[in-house]
């Protein structure tokens, strides 16, 4: 069955550079095929301003296979669109009306600052990751299954957990702007596994401190991050990350 095809209005957030201020640019497409992605979209509609001698519009975008968590946009007010576990690279225009208005922003937080229309630096998740979400000690070759015992609830757990993409919806959807789920769902990963014990308080102490110096938000447990996260992590790894961070805070006290 041949796909059918969409005339959409486009209002897109351009700004030249950091400093610059932004505006919202509108652009007509036509002949958009259902069958595309969104990024493929984007990819008409870049095409077409090039051929007309303009700037086309800079997006991050790398597998488009909804690994990689590079292509995330603010698409009518809802971080990745209004599929749910579902990315930008994902999303299929045929979720779309025709002759339907879509507008389109980058990621809105202090932490992700605008670099080029909408493109953001999300090098602030990098560093909550460096300050300890990392397992410093060299543990050899990979062990026998028998040898590191661990539960099938807490294998399940910490797995889910470490399907965290990085890809910042949760901060973007977040009224506070806040990085928690990505940061629980970092220190749960690793709370659970016996290769994380040996730097467990140390690291919840140091990410979480390297979340605040970063300016991301406090967490008031809206949900906004668990509904907009492609990865569907949970909000039970915030409640973890706290019961985590609330011992290691005592046991620093009593040191």
């Amino acid at each position: 069955m041949s796909s059918k095809t969409l005339n959409l209005t486009l209002r897109v957030w351009r700004q030249k550079g950091p400093q610059d201020k932004g505006h919202l640019q509108t652009y007509k497409l036509s002949g958009i095929s259902t069958d595309m992605s969104f990024l493929e979209m984007l990819d008409v509609l870049n095409e077409e301003l090039i051929t007309n001698g303009e700037e086309p519009v800079a997006f991050d975008h790398d597998c488009r296979e909804g690994i990689c968590g590079a292509c995330g946009v603010m698409i009518n007010g809802q971080a990745h669109g209004p599929d749910r576990e579902t990315t930008t690279c994902q999303l299929h225009m045929r979720r779309f009306r025709n002759n339907e208005t879509i507008v389109i922003e980058p990621w809105r937080a202090t932490a992700f600052p605008i670099m080029r229309d909408l493109v953001v630096d999300r090098s602030a998740l990098d560093r909550v990751i460096q300050a300890g979400g990392y397992v410093s000690v060299n543990t050899g070759q990979a062990q026998d299954a028998n040898c590191l015992p661990v539960s099938r609830t807490d294998q399940e757990s910490s797995m889910d957990a470490a399907a965290c993409i990085g890809c910042g919806a949760c901060v973007a959807a977040c009224k506070n702007a806040s990085a928690m789920l990505f940061t629980s769902a970092k220190v749960s990963h690793l709370a659970q596994l016996p290769q994380g014990g040996p730097e467990r308080a140390r690291r919840v102490l140091k990410m979480i401190d390297q979340h605040d110096h970063e300016e991301f938000g406090a967490c008031t447990n809206t949900g906004e991050c668990e509904a907009a996260c492609p990865a569907a992590v949970s909000l039970e790894h915030i409640a973890r990350l706290n019961r985590e961070y609330a011992k290691a805070t005592f046991c620093s006290t009593e040191e």
